[in-house]
Parts: structure tokens; C-alpha cells; sequence
């Protein structure tokens, strides 16, 4: 044995010989591992290098000498040890063993994975060693049954060898801990929490399983009459998926013969690492949606005056708000009309909506927006005019698109949905550290001895990176969740903080004044790389615990507990959601989590940072490519001169020196006189994202022009003048950028279905309308100078983002994945120095009284995605969730006479809405929640519109409400699979 000597520490290693290879590795490492480095290839059932060996099926047995066979899964290499791996006793052994579990398992020509997917390992060993099922002399078949209870997941007890593989990607790599084992003997099954029907049970179909299956046992089920065919039959396409700022690598395998996506699944890359949750492993059929759009459409003459079209958008029947701001009821059943009219959920009535519009060539359309939207520009002037960009769309159409409205029509009124989610963050973190992007990733949560997850509900709306966090937990990392609601976050946190709405800023002011009273700052961070440490001390030393307790609602030795584990802690990281940011104090918020982590000097080392978790897929790459209205390109700000100069001479155009109007502004501005009264909306469904929406309907239908560029017929484009369809992600190119700042390629899966088009395109064309002269070739040109004007995305290009993607700044993208973390010298700040804002705490600008005594906080579900356009289509979602529920503490209900199940009536000072009511304990009392989701109880029509002075971003997360008996119709709520919560 010898050590080898490091630059910390000495790693001890030893030398074996394997099959006549002599190789040196690491004291404890595996015989399987070290076979490996060498070229030997074990056979294996149980083993998967993603898991934690246990070396149940022994079909990795080696001979070492000894008296036995010893696993090599689980045996570490000893100095001087001998291995042999391929002896004919070991073969007969495999042999006898693979003969032993074939005997179990369903015929070859109905084992579901063979005729699927065709990678069944047993079947292949089978192959290997000349045995099979029909010619054994074994008495053959288990009689453990079948589960079919899951929408897209089949279950075959016959088929399970017992490796617990299932077991250990639910456990070790998702830490959902919903798999286990039941019965004795030969009845010994793999289980679903307490033996429940998987569909019936605690899982949350995000696939691990069948992915780690080895056999037939777990396998997924067609979607939309796609057969799963063997994966050697079908073009394997590397993609990324759409839905959450993470970001998840996946490849989609494509049945070019049907034009489909036959099945999809995870693949490696350092931020997600082959992991994906339901909605990218099982939610891309809405692509193939017959309700997409496939051709312009032209609003007739006979639908003017403008406004909504549909019964549901104009209140006339249950479903969404009228004039007295009422909304409920709707079309539940996931039934109603055939073809492009068919109506599941809540979705738009096509059959009644298309009417009012006629389809048109694309020259015709393409030609009636230019000219519409220079009308009103030459009458209104450049602050007429508004462009709504998305975070679904590529860097590259970002880029176009923000481009198009400053240098087409001369005004930055140019945003998207971060005004909606992260606004406040951005605004708090460039004020304080000079970079409104994230000082580390979520997979940098390994090394830290603590982290702050606040505000998030990570297992629904980031259900990967929140696998991170559970594993960091699991190695030892404490976890403190702060967040009004006990989500599921909280079941795997040490400390879990149920703090009262809205006073964040108390509660971590009190954090900082018993850290610096039991003096663990980090003196040094201070004084050498932060500014205002002395006005920030002054401001927290007015919060005790005691008095942040009396408003936060959480005791006072429990704040003094946070405190002392981040003060002790070697490294601290803190992960925020929209909890934080959603508030009119929300850059408050994100100023204290700032001041928390500089004054501990827990900044940019691994395992350290503050990362605000992104919401859309390309929410921080659409803010990188200047889709907003106070910066250009890599947030360089439209005010200071030498910016714009560099902008104009790159442009070729002077471009406006005034900020722009946000969103929330730009709605508010066209019931202005003199305000904004054209709009182009790229992929935006403000009717139902956007707070109030009696206000937002009553702006979309005064506004002059608008056209709506989207895949399908949402409540916004009831409004518009021309409809434009456009292109899903699965149909194009295009980069773009998750929340741990990795720039990735997605790939172009499917075509376009009819006319439809890819929207930087479409974009192109409207701009040589306007008279601009584009002639881009492709999305990589966009990108190449897209990158010349954005340093912090510096030698990225098309050719080495390769598989994986790189994270910026990046100084040698070809042998380099990027910066994990930043500022370990300095932070972007003009001197160099974190700026120390204090926060005072300041109460909600609207709070509960005796007609409205409860606290409304709004948000996602795991199964859907922003206003369900996307979800509400894919069967799989839309089966797991298909309805609107109030989520209210069992207290709460039982003192208005209220029941799980029934129907009730949720009412605000500007509407009402009526849905389900869902008793949970996961709720504080005097809280309720519901997901924005489901237009036929939108959220949003009860929300107060009141924005944070600084980031400009509404009051999601809290407004007064009152819940109600409605009577009528009692459904049982379900969960994400039927359970009762």
C-alpha cells in the first residue's frame, strides 16, 4: 500500500490484479469500479453506478482466492489481492442465477420492457448464457400481479427480480422514499408507501424507477396513442427540457415514421444528472395537441368592438370573471368536444372562439401587423408601443425580440415574466453584489454545512434541484426551511421556520442581530469586502428575537437556534423562491438574505451563496439577452451613456435613453390617456398571470392593436387583432440558460405542425416589414452577436456548448464547464464591495379584517406550469391534477362549517371564484393557497396588483380573502396521485 501525496491531504492506494491487469486505485475502491478502469466488464443486475451498491443479485461475483465468491459491487480492493472475474465456475454460476430469475419472469414475448423499449438487462444475460423461460426445467411464474393505477406508469410484480434498484433511484437519487418491500418469501414485492396501488400511493411519477429498472417490472406506458418502440428503432434526440429554470438534459426518442416522441428520458449532465420530475419525463404531448395553432388568424370585422370572445373570458357563464369579477365553475370533466374543439379542463373553447377569426396567409398577417404597429407608433410616438417577450422562447428570440422593439420602435417598453417571479431578487442582488445572476449552482448544496431554503416550495417547483437538497441532507448538510407553508420541503428539512406572510424582513433582521450579538461574523469578510456593515447593524439591532417574534409568529429560541447553526457553520448557502420575491417588500427580502450571507462571509467559496431559484426554463437567459426594460444585453443599463453608445454603433439606430415601462406598468399605461396603445405579445398569457385580471381584461381590450404570437389559443389572444402560431421548443433551435447560469442547446425534435413557424423567424420577417435590414441564417449568427455584446456569455458558441451545455463566465470553454462560484476576490459593484442594505420591516399594503380574514398566498403545483397551457394539454398531467383546489388549514375549515371535498366559494375585494376545498395540514391557520393554474378558478382575478417600488413585481403571495360555502356538487380532492393530504 502507498500514499500519494496531495495538496491537502494523502489518499492511500492500493494495487490488485484483475484478470492479469495490474491497476493502482484508491484505498476502498470496489473491484466492480476497478474491473472498470481497466477494460473488464462484470456482468451486473442489481448494480448502477448512480446508486449505493448492496450487492443483493450476485451476478457481479468474482473469485479473490477465499473460500467464497465475493460481490464486486460491494468488495473494495485489497493490496496484493488477485481477482478473477470470467472462470468457468463463475460462468456456470451467472448462468445457473440468470436461469433462476428467468424462471419468474413474464413470457419473453410479454415482457413489457422487451417489447418496448428492448433493453431488458435479464433477457440480455439470458441471451448471453443460452438460457430462456421456455426451455428450463424450473417450475416458471410468480402469480404477485399487476398495476396498471398509474396514468403512464405500468407495474409488473412477475417481472421484479427484487434488485431494489427501484428502491434506491426513489431513495438515494430523488429522496421520495415512496418504494420499499412487503410480504415474506416468494410473495416478497416491491411496495408503494404502505403496499397502496402506485397511483394510489405517496409517488410523484417523475420515472426514476423505470428508468432504473433492469426488467420488465416498471415501464412506461404509450402517451397519445404513441407506441414505445425498442429505443434501436428510434432517432435519439438530445434536448433540454422546458418547464423549470433547472434546466434538465433529456433525450427524446423520436418515431420518425408517426412524426411523434415515442418515450423520453433523463440524461448526464452536472446539473441534473440524468434526473427529471413528471412533467419532463411525461409532459411533451402537448405539442402534438390537435388544438395547436397551425395557421394566421385575422380577427373579422363582425368581432369588433374588441374584447373577450368566449362565454368563460366574458363572465357569461361559470369559468372566468365578468363584470362583477366573478369566475368559477367551468368545464372539469376533461371531456366535452372532439377534435380542435375538445376541451379538457379549463382550457379555451375553440369552437367558440374561432369564429370570430378568419385564417389568412402569412403574408397577409405578417403585413397587417407591420402596418398596424407603425400607425399607431407614428401616431402615439415609440411610448405607444409594447412588447410582452417570453421565457419559454430561446436566448436567441429573446435577443430579437427586445432588439425589434427598441431598434424598430424606438422605446424600451420590453419585458417578460420575471416581472412576475424574480424582479425584486435581481434588483436586490445588482444593487447589492452587481450581478443579478447566481453566485453558485443548487448541486454546490453538497458542499455546504448549511442551507437556508426560504420561500421555495423546491419539491414542486423545482423537483430536481430539490433532489440535491435532499441528498446534501442525507450526507449530512443541516437544512433550514423558512416558508409560511409545511410544503414537502419541510419533511425533509431539520428546522422548519412557519413564519406569518409577509415578515421575512423581521424574522432575518433578528436572524443578523443574534449572530453579531454572539459575535460569529466573519470580522475580516467585513471590513476588507463589504460597504454599511455599521448602518445594517444599527437597523437589526430593533429586532431582538422577541420582538421579530411577536411578528413573525415564530418563537424566539428557535430564531436564536438559526442564528447560532449559520454563525458555527463553515459554509452557508441560501436558495430563495417566489415566497421571497412576491411581496411588495420583496427586494427587502432579498437585501436581508444578501446581508446575511456577506456578514458571515459565507460568499464565494464552494458550498457558499445566495441563489434565487429561476422559475421559466429561460427566465435568466430572456433576462441575459436584455428582455427588460432597464437593460440591454448582460444587463447593462439602457440610462448610462456609454452603454447606449455601444449599443447604437452595434444597432446602427439611436435608441431611447429612458427606462421602459414593466409589465405590470404597461397594463396599467393603456387605461392611460397617452399611453400604450399597440402591443406584440410573444408567448405571454398575461389574462391569466398577471395580477387583478378585471383590470388586465379591461387594458387588453382597450388597446388599439395587438397581436399575439403563441402555439395555442390562450384567454389573451381572445383579445387580439392577429394571431400568429408559432413554434413549441420541440421545434426548433435554440439555446438556453437555467438558473445555475449553464447555457445549453436545444435541439430541433419535431416539425411545425401546419404553418406554423419558429418564432425568431417570425420575428425576422415583421422587423423587414418595419424596415429594419435582418438577414440572420440561424439562430447561431443571433447567438454569435448576441455573445459579442454580452461579456459575461464570453467565448460561448454553438460548436462548444456541446452536450452538457457551460456555465458563464467562462474563460476556456473547451476544456472548462465554467464558473460553479463566483466572487471569491471581488463582486461586480463598481468598488469591488458587497453594498449592505438594511431593511425595515413594513407590514402588507393589504391586510386581513372581519369581511376578509384570511391570508391568500398563490403558486404552482408539481404536475403544472405557469397558466396550464402547456400541462393542462399533456394527458399525463392533466390526469395526475385535473382540478382547481383552496388548500386550508383543517382548523380553519371546521369554523366555517367546511369539508374536505366540497365545493366552495373563495372571495377577494376584486372577485370571486369557486372551487374545491382541500383540508390540509400543510397550512397555517389563517392561510389559504391555490395554484394559478386553472382559468376556471384563476387565482389571479382575487390578487391585489400593489408592486414592489424597486423590482416592480406584484403582490403574488398575499392579499385578503374569505372562503365560503357554496353548495351543490361534493368531489373528492386528489393529490398528485388520489391521496388525501
Amino acid at each position: 500500500m502507498t500514499a500519494v501525496q496531495g495538496s491537502a491531504t494523502s489518499v492511500r492506494t492500493v494495487t490488485t490484479e484483475i484478470d492479469g491487469r495490474s491497476v493502482t486505485v484508491p484505498e476502498g475502491t470496489t473491484i466492480y469500479d476497478a474491473a472498470k478502469r481497466v477494460g473488464v466488464d462484470i456482468p451486473v443486475l442489481c448494480h448502477n453506478e448512480r446508486y449505493d451498491p448492496v450487492g443483493v443479485c450476485r451476478m457481479c461475483v468474482v473469485d479473490t482466492g477465499g473460500r467464497v465468491f465475493a460481490a464486486a459491487c460491494v468488495r473494495p480492493c485489497e493490496d496484493g489481492m488477485t481477482v478473477r472475474t470470467s472462470t468457468p465456475e463463475l460462468e456456470r454460476s451467472r448462468a445457473t442465477l440468470t436461469e433462476l430469475l428467468l424462471s419468474d419472469q413474464p413470457p419473453r414475448d410479454q415482457d413489457p420492457k422487451q417489447t418496448t423499449t428492448g433493453d431488458n438487462l435479464l433477457l440480455e444475460l439470458a441471451d448471453r448464457y443460452g438460457v430462456a423461460r421456455e426451455t428450463t426445467d424450473l417450475p416458471c411464474g410468480s402469480g404477485r400481479g399487476r398495476d396498471s393505477s398509474n396514468p403512464v406508469i405500468d407495474v409488473d410484480h412477475d417481472a421484479c427480480i427484487l434488485c431494489d434498484r427501484c428502491v434506491r433511484a426513489c431513495d438515494d437519487i430523488q429522496g421520495n422514499d415512496v418504494i420499499g418491500r412487503s410480504g415474506k418469501g416468494h410473495a416478497t414485492r416491491i411496495a408503494f408507501d404502505f403496499n397502496d396501488p402506485m397511483g394510489a400511493s405517496s409517488c410523484v411519477t417523475c420515472g426514476e424507477c423505470v428508468q432504473a429498472c433492469p426488467t420488465g417490472a416498471l415501464t412506461n406506458k404509450p402517451i397519445g396513442g404513441v407506441p414505445i418502440r425498442p429505443r434501436a428503432q428510434l432517432d435519439a434526440v438530445q434536448s433540454v427540457c422546458p418547464y423549470c429554470g433547472v434546466g434538465c438534459a433529456l433525450t427524446y426518442h423520436v418515431d420518425r415514421e408517426r412524426g411523434a416522441i415515442s418515450f423520453a428520458e433523463g440524461r448526464d449532465q452536472p446539473g441534473s444528472q440524468s434526473r427529471l420530475c413528471v412533467k419532463g419525463r411525461y409532459g411533451w404531448d402537448y405539442a402534438a395537441s390537435p388544438q395547436r395553432l397551425t395557421v394566421p388568424l385575422i380577427r373579422r370585422e363582425s368581432a369588433y368592438p374588441k374584447g373577450p370572445l368566449s362565454a368563460d373570458v366574458r363572465g357569461d357563464r361559470n369559468g372566468a370573471p365578468n363584470d362583477r369579477g366573478r369566475v368559477g365553475g367551468g368545464d372539469r370533466s376533461g371531456g366535452g368536444r372532439n377534435g380542435k374543439g375538445r376541451k379538457p379542463g379549463g382550457l379555451v373553447d375553440y369552437d367558440e372562439v374561432m369564429p370570430h377569426f378568419r385564417e389568412a396567409t402569412w403574408e397577409e398577417a405578417l403585413d397587417l401587423v407591420a402596418t398596424r404597429l407603425k400607425q399607431v407608433h407614428a401616431q402615439g410616438g415609440p411610448g405607444a408601443i409594447a412588447g410582452f417577450g417570453s421565457a419559454k422562447c430561446s436566448n436567441e428570440e429573446a435577443y430579437l425580440f427586445q432588439k425589434l422593439i427598441r431598434v424598430g420602435f424606438g422605446t424600451n417598453n420590453v419585458d417578460h415574466c420575471t416581472r412576475l417571479c424574480h424582479a425584486s431578487s435581481v434588483a436586490a442582488l445588482f444593487e447589492g453584489i452587481g450581478s443579478g445572476a447566481v453566485s453558485t449552482t443548487y448541486g454546490d448544496v453538497l458542499n455546504a454545512d448549511v442551507a437556508i431554503i426560504t420561500g421555495s416550495n423546491a419539491t414542486a417547483n423545482h423537483p430536481v434541484a430539490s433532489s440535491f437538497f435532499k441528498q446534501a441532507r442525507r450526507r449530512g448538510t443541516t437544512i433550514i426551511y423558512v416558508d409560511p407553508r409545511a410544503g414537502t420541503v419541510a419533511d425533509h428539512a431539520d428546522l422548519h421556520c412557519q413564519l406569518k406572510p409577509g415578515t421575512d424582513v423581521a424574522f432575518y433582521n433578528a436572524v443578523m442581530y443574534e449572530i453579531i450579538r454572539l459575535g460569529l461574523i466573519d470580522r475580516e469578510f467585513i471590513a476588507a469586502r463589504t460597504s454599511n456593515y455599521d448602518a445594517l447593524a444599527r437597523t437589526v439591532a430593533d429586532y431582538p428575537p422577541e420582538r421579530a417574534a411577536t411578528i413573525c409568529d415564530v418563537d424566539a429560541d428557535t430564531i436564536r437556534e438559526v442564528a447560532r447553526i449559520w454563525g458555527e457553520a463553515r459554509a452557508g448557502v441560501i436558495y430563495w423562491g417566489m415566497g421571497i420575491s412576491q411581496h411588495t417588500t420583496g427586494t427587502d427580502n432579498a437585501r436581508c438574505l444578501i446581508a446575511l450571507c456577506a456578514i458571515t462571509g459565507n460568499v464565494g467559496r464552494p458550498g457558499t451563496g445566495l441563489h434565487p431559484l429561476r422559475g421559466q426554463n429561460n427566465v435568466q437567459g430572456a433576462s441575459d439577452a436584455g428582455l427588460i426594460p432597464m437593460f440591454y444585453p448582460d444587463y447593462q443599463g439602457v440610462a448610462r451613456e456609454r452603454v447606449r453608445e455601444q449599443f447604437e454603433q452595434a444597432w446602427g439606430t439611436p435608441l431611447d435613453p429612458n427606462t421602459g415601462l414593466t409589465v405590470t406598468e404597461i397594463i396599467g399605461s393603456i387605461l392611460q390617456p397617452g399611453g400604450v396603445r399597440g402591443m406584440y405579445m410573444l408567448g405571454e398569457n398575461p389574462f391569466l398571470s398577471d395580477p387583478n385580471i378585471n383590470k388586465v381584461r379591461k387594458a387588453l381590450a382597450a388597446l388599439d392593436f395587438l397581436v399575439v404570437q403563441d402555439i395555442f389559443l390562450t384567454e389573451t389572444a381572445e383579445f387580439a387583432d392577429v394571431i400568429l402560431p408559432a413554434s413549441s421548443y420541440l421545434e426548433k433551435v435554440g439555446t438556453y440558460t437555467n438558473t445555475d447560469r449553464r447555457v445549453q442547446l436545444g435541439r430541433k425534435v419535431l416539425d411545425p405542425p401546419g404553418q406554423a413557424r419558429v418564432d425568431w423567424e417570425i420575428e425576422q420577417d415583421i422587423a423587414r416589414r418595419i424596415g429594419l435590414d435582418w438577414n440572420y441564417s440561424g439562430p447561431s449568427e443571433i447567438f454569435d452577436e448576441m455573445v459579442a455584446l454580452m461579456p459575461s456569455y464570453a467565448n460561448l458558441s454553438y460548436d462548444n456548448l456541446g452536450l452538457t451545455g457551460k456555465l458563464y463566465p467562462n474563460d476556456d470553454p473547451d476544456h472548462s464547464d465554467g464558473l460553479v462560484v463566483m466572487f471569491d476576490e471581488r463582486f461586480n459593484t463598481d468598488d469591488g464591495l458587497a453594498h449592505l442594505v438594511p431593511a425595515e420591516w413594513l407590514p402588507a399594503r393589504e391586510l386581513p379584517d372581519a369581511e376578509y380574514p384570511l391570508v391568500l398566498n398563490t403558486g404552482r403545483l408539481l404536475e403544472h406550469w405557469h397558466t396550464g397551457s402547456m400541462t393542462r394539454r399533456s394527458y399525463a398531467l392533466d390526469a395526475i391534477s385535473p382540478v382547481a383546489e383552496v388548500y386550508m388549514h383543517p382548523k380553519d375549515a371546521a369554523d366555517r362549517g367546511l369539508t374536505h371535498g366540497e365545493r366552495v366559494r373563495v372571495r377577494s375585494r376584486r372577485g370571486t371564484i369557486e372551487l374545491l376545498l382541500r383540508v390540509s395540514h400543510r397550512e397555517q391557520m389563517g392561510n389559504v393557497f391555490i395554484p394559478f393554474h386553472f382559468r376556471e378558478a384563476a387565482a389571479n382575478l382575487l390578487t391585489i396588483d400593489e408592486i414592489d417600488p424597486f423590482g416592480k413585481i406584484p403582490e403574488f403571495k398575499f392579499c385578503a380573502v374569505q372562503v365560503e360555502a357554496l353548495g351543490g356538487a361534493h368531489a373528492e380532492p386528489t393529490s398528485a396521485q388520489g391521496v388525501r393530504v
